[in-house]
């Protein structure tokens, strides 16, 4: 039965053009490898050399053998190069669930710096509500998170993230955006877009401007800050997000301005229990707590 030897001898000899030079590269006798051609070639029924003074002189039926053994071999040497990241690093692609904020603002910068460094790692990124990223994340099918701080964190390994300050986006043209910093009153009666009512930080300003005797006009609501920076931008309301969502929009119909009492946003970084991260995985959760750290500082305040 043929075997994968006697073809890994038959392609040696076909690349290297003479039996000598292939025993050399298998580091095997030359007999050794005039045998596992003879055997080949009873096992597969037709000659792939002529003898000729001591040379084999390729036939061209096994030339075009060769054809196929040489996409084969490519494909070895596929697995090879898989097997040698396996080993050296872990899975050969990595799965990241991120919340809306975080997907269009810190994770693309993260994603590439690591990129730089792992280039032929597959990186597979969804944007998602926070309960939907931890749910990924706790069924094991996604190996890294960022949710904001709402979920319920039963059954994953959270930690915190980031934490930074909101602002409160303003149409270039509103009345409001030449305060520079706003507070619970200027919003009284004010048209405005709403994240969704689970998250931490809408029910942390509604308890502000309750407090107050504020209520805002609520023209439409969102779970996603980029939506928010949208609408503002096309001049339906103001909204409350994070500073690094209102960067593209910036000088474009938005402004972001600073709001007192501080109200902050908190987000997690989640992992699948009890799993070791691979190198990879762990490689990207350092690129995302270095990142974390500058703009923990850069959010102070």
């Amino acid at each position: 039965m043929m075997n994968l030897r006697q073809v890994e001898v038959f392609h040696a000899v076909m690349t290297n053009g003479t039996a000598s030079r292939a025993a050399e590269v298998l580091r095997i006798s030359q007999p050794a490898v005039s045998k596992a051609i003879q055997e080949l070639e009873r096992e597969i029924g037709f000659p792939l050399f002529h003898r000729a003074k001591g040379r084999l002189i390729a036939t061209e039926e096994a030339r075009l053998f060769f054809q196929e053994v040489a996409s084969s071999f490519a494909g070895l040497i596929h697995l090879r190069a898989a097997a040698a990241r396996i080993r050296d690093f872990g899975s050969g692609e990595i799965r990241i669930a991120c919340h809306s904020a975080l997907s269009t603002t810190i994770l693309p910068k993260v994603l590439r710096a690591f990129q730089l460094r792992h280039p032929d790692v597959s990186i597979t990124v969804q944007a998602r509500m926070s309960s939907v990223v931890k749910d990924l994340i706790a069924s094991g099918r996604f190996d890294v998170g960022l949710a904001a701080d709402e979920i319920d964190v039963t059954g994953v390994d959270a930690t915190p993230f980031i934490e930074q300050r909101l602002v409160i986006a303003v149409p270039a043209d509103h009345p409001l955006a030449q305060r520079g910093v706003l507070h619970p009153a200027d919003l009284h009666g004010m048209p405005f877009i709403a994240l969704a009512p689970e998250d931490t930080a809408r029910r942390r300003l509604d308890g502000v401007l309750a407090a107050r005797g504020v209520m805002p006009k609520i023209v439409l609501e969102t779970p996603y800050a980029t939506t928010i920076c949208a609408m503002v931008q096309a001049g339906i309301g103001c909204g409350l997000v994070n500073p690094l969502t209102t960067e593209p929009y910036l000088g474009r119909g938005l402004v972001a301005c600073a709001f007192e009492p501080a109200i902050r946003s908190r987000s997690l970084l989640l992992l699948p229990p009890d799993r070791r991260p691979s190198r990879i995985v762990a490689d990207c959760i350092e690129a995302l707590r270095a990142f974390s750290t500058v703009g923990a500082r850069r959010a102070a305040g």
